[in-house]
């Protein structure tokens, strides 16, 4: 499913995406490719559900990889957005868009495993669009070249707050699932940049 310079419905995305052999992000009509993985990425993406995985495994909560879509939209806009994060959390019943439950519509922490090339994107538009998800209270951001998180929590007045740390010791404490991540645990056999 090529890139094109007609914007497509959700509806006609949606189609075209469950038909695909590879992920597409739609954004606003548009359909974008989306990059394969580095051996970085995918190792700290296996740590890090695996780590929420054991810690949330006899509690009400659903631990999701990158395969499941997440469907952003802003009710007071025409502005869509379907991406697939590389960790989506649900400590509540999983709310999907339709019967194909593939397409997650309330999560309440999401992780992107970031590099140089998607940092920009994953900090800024992707997040400002994520903030319109009601039921999100965790953003984390994990840099796969050298040992680095940015965890924003949304506080009960709404605002977000940023707790950042390059520390490779340090624990984020993820509010919304009550768990916590060891950046250790994330990076566990992952060659860092020096």
């Amino acid at each position: 499913m090529p890139a094109t310079d007609l914007l497509v419905s959700p509806e006609e995305y949606l189609a075209r995406e469950r038909a695909a052999d590879e992920k597409h992000e739609y954004r606003d009509g548009e359909i974008t490719p989306m990059a394969g993985a580095s051996r970085q990425h995918v190792l700290i993406v296996t740590n890090v559900v695996r780590e929420l995985s054991v810690q949330l495994y006899d509690r009400d909560c659903f631990v999701y990889s990158t395969d499941l879509r997440v469907r952003v939209t802003d009710s007071g806009s025409e502005e869509d957005l379907f991406t697939y994060p590389d960790v989506a959390v649900v400590c509540d019943e999983p709310q999907f868009l339709d019967d194909e439950f593939d397409t997650l519509l309330n999560p309440a922490l999401l992780i992107e495993v970031f590099s140089k090339s998607t940092r920009d994107y994953d900090r800024g538009e992707k997040f400002a669009r994520y903030r319109s998800i009601s039921t999100l209270r965790d953003y984390v951001l994990i840099d796969q070249e050298r040992p680095h998180a940015e965890h924003f929590s949304k506080q009960e007045d709404g605002r977000w707050m940023l707790d950042e740390t390059s520390d490779p010791e340090a624990t984020l404490t993820l509010s919304s699932v009550e768990a916590e991540l060891a950046l250790a645990e994330a990076y566990h056999k992952v060659e860092l940049e020096a």
